[in-house]
């Protein structure tokens, strides 16, 4: 898709992300000369064409002082997964929950939910909250432990004409 000059001005103004101000849209506006409500239709524009997959907050965890981040695996009965995975997603702790695929035989999970606490042992009693609430349908959990922060980076201008995201 071909982008005009606004286009690239307005990715480049937000490619590290919105400010951190209490009107982003107009702070992003008052860098490219129009006002907010022009970046926020057009952000919203570029949404609904497929150009940005989403617009959202990556919270840093480990500065808000969350420092055991736990992925949470669950193996849950297929047929009731997406109910009870919209459940989990609601739990506090929970930042998100998908569903994916399992492969069998080494990884039967295909539910997964990032649980956020200030120790292992908050992680695990969310970890004991979800089990509680799969009940049943759940056969089997694990938790994989955060080592590492990993680099979040969002929509990237990275040449002439293109957009990655």
């Amino acid at each position: 898709m071909a982008l005009d000059a606004f286009d690239r001005a307005l990715i480049a103004a937000v490619q590290s992300g919105l400010p951190l101000v209490a009107r982003p849209y107009e702070a992003v506006g008052a860098m490219l000369g129009v006002d907010g409500e022009r970046v926020r239709t057009r952000l919203a524009a570029m949404l609904d064409e497929g150009l940005v997959r989403r617009i959202g907050a990556v919270p840093n965890h480990y500065r808000l002082g969350f420092t055991a981040n736990g992925m949470s695996v669950w193996d849950v009965a297929d047929d009731e997964v997406d109910a009870l995975a919209r459940q989990v997603a609601q739990l506090t702790g929970v930042s998100h929950c998908y569903r994916r695929a399992r492969h069998l035989p080494a990884w039967p999970y295909n539910l997964f939910a990032m649980l956020h606490g200030r120790s292992r042992e908050e992680v695990q009693r969310q970890a004991d909250v979800v089990a509680a609430l799969l009940g049943p349908a759940c056969r089997a959990h694990d938790i994989l432990y955060s080592t590492a922060i990993l680099k979040k980076t969002g929509l990237r201008l990275k040449g002439s004409h293109d957009v990655q995201d």
